[in-house]
């Protein structure tokens, strides 16, 4: 059975930093690409990051330069690294697994708050 299970989220300043953490089993990890959604009140669900089997990171441009998605493949988990936070970057954060654009599988999201 596979699960996704997100941590790491919680109420930081602007300009601070925060590492969220999806940890999963299954014994799926590495085989298909995972992605960190997040969606805002009032706003469609975005991709935010995606990193493929091979390691190929993406990102959407608002947060390129400020998030990094990475892989330990040994602890079957992904992280994101979201440094520089802005009010702007407030929302409930979801992992995904399997195809970037069409996920099969989700977590229950963790929830990130900038604000002063």
């Amino acid at each position: 059975q596979v699960q996704l299970v997100e941590s790491g989220g919680g109420l930081v300043q602007p300009g601070g930093s925060l590492r969220l953490s999806c940890a999963i089993s299954g014994n799926v990890f590495s085989r298909y690409p995972v992605g960190w959604y997040r969606q805002a009140p009032g706003k469609q669900r975005e991709l935010v990051a995606g990193i493929t089997s091979g390691g190929i990171t993406n990102y959407v441009n608002s947060v390129k330069g400020r998030f990094t998605i990475s892989s330990d493949n040994a602890k079957s988990t992904v992280y994101l690294q979201m440094n520089s936070l802005k009010p702007e970057d407030t929302a409930v954060y979801y992992c995904t697994l399997g195809p970037l654009l069409n996920p099969r599988y989700w977590g229950q999201g963790t929830q990130v708050t900038v604000s002063s």
